[in-house]
């Protein structure tokens, strides 16, 4: 029988406080809970060079007041 090698970590109260309120069921390994973690962490499709273009736009707009805040569209909007 194959049984995969194991480590120990150490973690604070608060951090697996964290943990606990990430797990999707009661019974879930802490080790389902990082491993999900770590694979949501890791992004397979790197942003383009169109998509960093564009957020730096977006980021000149902000930077010159070019933008309008949630309150103020829903206000033109009558929301």
């Amino acid at each position: 029988m194959y049984m995969s090698s194991m480590t120990t970590i150490r973690i604070s109260h608060q951090t697996k406080e964290l943990l606990d309120d990430l797990k999707h069921h009661p019974k879930e390994s802490y080790e389902d809970v990082i491993g999900r973690l770590a694979t949501m962490a890791c992004d397979d499709e790197p942003l383009s060079d169109e998509e960093i273009e564009d957020m730096k736009a977006s980021l000149d707009d902000i930077k010159a007041g070019r933008v309008k805040t949630l309150r103020t569209v829903r206000n033109e909007m009558g929301i």
